[in-house]
């Protein structure tokens, strides 16, 4: 029998360049920079042959449009491509040059060019090119079947850092591919890029398309990824990065134009919470907003704040695009513009402007236009009554809905759902896929049984009053505080994240259930154990609430908390500001400034906060209201954040399973769902054993010295990671239930951060690049909040100089080593060690005040050192410094004039700016200790 031939990387790429050449592309060979250059001015010209009459660019302005296309940064050059440039020509006539075809963007010109070399810091040859009018807009990086795609999507990440310039600084995507597996990605800053944010592409029923082939053939169709570049790419002006949608919104934004335009019916979107509707919704409203045959768009929103949070987030992805409306006049008159064909407004002034009759009179001229409404969140109950006064007002209108948890015939309060009101659902993507997908996390739950009830209460009614008293009781409320301090570090992982704790619903006879209990019961606890733990409270309350049996009003009693609130943050706020005091508490949430926030409806829906991870509940939920709720945690932050945690204090389980089989269309609940603590011990267990197949010992890591093994062990070790960051967050979490002790944990941890340190320079200085290059190090899950300077220096007051100095100085020193956010300050620690701290005790001085103006001393060497040795300006150097303390920016060109010698040639300077870059980034490494 024949060996079967594996597939190089080689016949890959052949293979994908043959078929994109039988889909239309051009194949043209291009060597080196000057001939992309050379190419790119003979498609430009094809692309604005019109606009040049048929005359050629001459060289002088070809060059003048090199020059215009080479400054900026990605997001900058994202933007000119996009734009038009206005060039005058040698016979004074003024033209203007675009680069891209947006409008129909089948009549681009396409072409595929392989192995382009280009010099940055290193010389890199790039393996398949698209080329879109002459443009590299779009780069594939391949390697062979049996490496992971991550492997090259780190190439990418180096390129970005060494190599991608000029015209390769257009690059709009970027695909991952090893033949079995491809993904998808935006351009972007490199510090920024996170293979997190790599998509597969999928088919309209949210199956993933894998194989390279079966990719190209769909996503890499000419008029496709013209239309991707052209049409579903957002440039974020906020924090001006580039992003591009991902399959399951392009199919949800054509779906809902196809359906607008050419079907001229209503519909609705489903689409999971957390999974980026707000950008789809962008892109749907903006989209229709260009089309001529259409009058208005106008995003509706139920509450007055998700209408500023709206107008917000769509002002980061186009600015000043959107009409706002302040107040039912305003909207009226926006209305009635030929302006701001996009509108955002609450359905509440929709309502009275379509309901009242001196507005409803100035709206009859306009009540015939075409209009579309998009309404955001649309399984909320109050789209009864006004969305059907609204859309019988105005009759040539369509409705589209935007939801992550429709309103089905099982969850409906009445006879209405989503498809009653808006008719066929056009695109589906449910939590399942979500959660598989990355695009959101799954959910680890926790539930407590706080009562047990008497048996023998027969009558129903006798039976939930009993339950009722006992959910209220004093003991039990104390019980679920308690539990809430002991457990809130371990679920935050330190303080990380922050939490939400909900309480029960309103109800006739307790209109704000229990928050006033539970608020003062957190005050007088953090009071008793002396807690740095910030604590705050949102609620609504009814001027008409029944309260003969407590003293105060709910108002007066939130009155009281705000004082609290401003007490703590110095702000100024009371219930006739409730709208600004809402904004505050949203920001300080997200901003990870609150440790723990109380409410009893707010905040459970339309509330988005990475730094979130827990929900604390002690009310009951279901379907809608109980996902919504628990999808306040699982949006996607940090490796250290693997999931959502949900703490029930009420026997939810049956109603947690109904909502999930719902709305994940009978999914497993396990792909939802964490495994249960017992499971991750043994798939913790069961990868450590596979570590000591290939090592024994924590020092056989750290002798081996092919980089095959080193590479098997540091995978081998990341997914032991990864499960302990997992089981971390159990309150039972414990060492003795697993088949290793914490100190030998930490002896392998310290082995593979040395793999880390020592291993991935990458070897450039021989020109050649390591394979450890390619591994994602979890630093990020091994960092130790715990361990810190200021731990250090508490065992420094207490260490036994006489006796134990070597000894418990080496238990310090790898301790630091184990710890990632101190490795880089173990010389300076060894140095404060060996020649202060003799001198600090026997004085009788404060160890931790002597280490700051230790600290300050060597800081101001090291500095005094490296303007010394690389002999730069120290005025314009300390400038450069001040500067990237403020912005955390380095500047080259400011690197540039701190040089004392002004003769270095160009790929001396080059170097000599790398080098300092890397000192000044080392030294505030170094000297970082916050």
């Amino acid at each position: 029998m024949m060996p079967v031939d594996v597939e190089s990387e080689k016949m890959l790429e052949d293979k994908f360049i043959k078929q994109l050449q039988g889909m239309g592309y051009e194949f043209i060979k291009i060597k080196n920079e000057e001939e992309l250059n050379a190419n790119f001015k003979i498609q430009l010209e094809k692309l604005n042959k019109k606009e040049l009459n048929g005359k050629p660019l001459t060289d002088d302005e070809f060059e003048r449009i090199l020059i215009y296309l080479d400054s900026g940064s990605v997001f900058d050059k994202a933007d000119k491509l996009r734009d038009e440039y206005t060039i005058k020509r040698d016979n004074e006539m003024s033209v203007s040059i675009k680069f891209l075809n947006q409008k129909d963007w089948c009549k681009n010109i396409f072409q595929v060019s392989n192995q382009i070399t280009m010099r940055g810091t290193h010389e890199n040859r790039y393996d398949v090119t698209i080329l879109i009018n002459g443009l590299p807009l779009v780069q594939v990086e391949l390697k062979r079947r049996s490496i992971a795609i991550s492997e090259a999507f780190n190439q990418v990440k180096r390129y970005m850092k060494t190599s991608y310039k000029n015209l390769f600084g257009y690059i709009q995507i970027f695909i991952v591919s090893n033949g079995l597996y491809t993904k998808y990605f935006a351009n972007g800053r490199p510090n920024d890029v996170d293979f997190g944010y790599t998509f597969y592409w999928k088919d309209k029923d949210n199956n993933n398309i894998y194989p390279l082939n079966e990719f190209t053939e769909d996503f890499l169709e000419k008029c496709n990824i013209a239309k991707m570049i052209s049409k579903f790419m957002v440039l974020n002006e906020s924090t001006k990065e580039l992003m591009v949608l991902r399959a399951y919104q392009k199919y949800a934004v054509d779906a809902v134009l196809t359906q607008a335009l050419e079907n001229k019916k209503n519909g609705y979107v489903y689409h999971t919470t957390g999974s980026g509707k707000t950008l789809t919704s962008f892109k749907v409203s903006q989209l229709l907003a260009e089309e001529p045959s259409i009058y208005k768009v106008i995003f509706v929103v139920d509450r007055r704040d998700l209408n500023d949070q709206t107008n917000k987030e769509f002002n980061k992805f186009c600015p000043k695009c959107v009409g706002t409306s302040e107040h039912t006049g305003a909207l009226v008159k926006n209305l009635l513009s030929d302006k701001n064909p996009l509108i955002t407004t609450t359905i509440q002034k929709l309502a009275i402007a379509v309901n009242r009759k001196h507005t409803s009179k100035k709206l009859e001229k306009i009540r015939d236009k075409n209009i579309i409404f998009i309404y955001d969140e649309c399984h909320r109950s109050q789209f009864g009554k006004m969305q059907q006064d609204i859309s019988n007002f105005f009759k040539n209108s369509l409705s589209y809905g935007f939801t992550g948890t429709p309103i089905f015939e099982e969850n409906a309060m009445g006879h209405k759902t989503t498809k009653t009101i808006f008719g066929e659902r056009l695109h589906t993507y449910m939590i399942k896929d979500a959660i598989a997908d990355y695009n959101v996390l799954g959910f680890s739950i926790d539930y407590y049984n706080t009562l047990k009830i008497k048996e023998g209460v027969i009558d129903e009614k006798v039976h939930s009053i009993k339950i009722n008293e006992a959910y209220a009781h004093k003991d039990r409320l104390n019980l679920i505080v308690d539990h809430i301090l002991d457990s809130y570090n371990v679920k935050t992982k330190d303080s990380e994240f922050n939490a939400i704790f909900a309480v029960s619903q309103k109800t006739k006879d307790n209109p704000t259930g229990f928050i006033h209990d539970y608020y003062k019961l957190f005050k007088e606890k953090i009071k008793e154990r002396n807690l740095n733990f910030k604590i705050a409270t949102i609620f609504t309350y009814a001027p008409n609430e029944n309260f003969d049996d407590r003293e105060k009003h709910s108002q007066e009693l939130l009155d009281e908390y705000m004082v609290d609130y401003n007490e703590m943050f110095g702000t100024n706020f009371d219930t006739e500001t409730m709208g600004e005091y809402h904004r505050d508490v949203c920001k300080r949430m997200k901003n990870r400034e609150i440790d723990l926030l109380l409410v009893i409806n707010m905040f459970l829906t339309g509330f988005d906060s990475k730094l979130l991870n827990t929900l604390y509940v002690d009310k009951n939920l279901e379907y809608h209201g109980l996902l919504q709720a628990f999808s306040r945690t699982n949006r996607i932050c940090n490796p250290r954040k693997s999931h959502g945690n949900i703490v029930c204090y009420r026997p939810l389980q049956e109603k947690v399973d109904e909502a999930i089989a719902l709305f994940s269309n009978n999914a497993p609940s396990e792909d939802i769902l964490l495994p249960t603590y017992k499971a991750l011990v043994k798939r913790f267990n069961e990868d450590l054993d596979r570590l000591y197949e290939l090592v024994q010992t924590a020092q056989d890591a750290y002798n081996l010295q092919s980089e095959s093994k080193k590479k098997d062990f540091v995978l081998a070790f990341k997914k032991l990671i990864k499960t302990k960051n997992k089981l971390e967050t159990f309150v039972e979490f414990s060492f003795n239930d697993l088949n290793i002790d914490e100190q030998e944990y930490e002896d392998f941890t310290g082995a593979y951060l040395n793999i880390k340190e020592t291993g991935t320079d990458g070897g450039y200085g021989a020109g050649g690049i390591s394979i450890l290059d390619d591994i994602d190090f979890e630093l990020d899950l091994l960092r130790n909040d715990k361990i810190n300077v200021d731990y250090i220096l508490e065992l420094l007051e207490n260490m036994n100089i006489k006796d134990n100095y070597d000894k418990e100085r080496e238990r310090i020193v790898k301790m630091m080593e184990n710890t990632v956010n101190l490795r880089s300050k173990i010389k300076l620690m060894e140095k404060f060690m060996d020649y202060e701290l003799n001198h600090i005790r026997g004085k009788g001085l404060n160890i931790k005040e002597e280490f700051d103006t230790f600290i300050q001393n060597e800081k101001r060497q090291a500095i005094c050192d490296l303007i010394d040795e690389e002999e730069l300006i120290e005025e314009v150097t300390r400038d450069l410094l001040s500067e990237y303390e403020f912005s955390e920016k380095l500047d080259e060109q400011l690197i540039r004039e701190a040089f004392k010698d002004k003769t270095l040639k160009y790929k001396d300077r080059k170097a000599k700016i790398r080098k300092v870059k890397d000192e000044i980034l080392a030294i505030f490494d170094m000297f970082n200790f916050e």
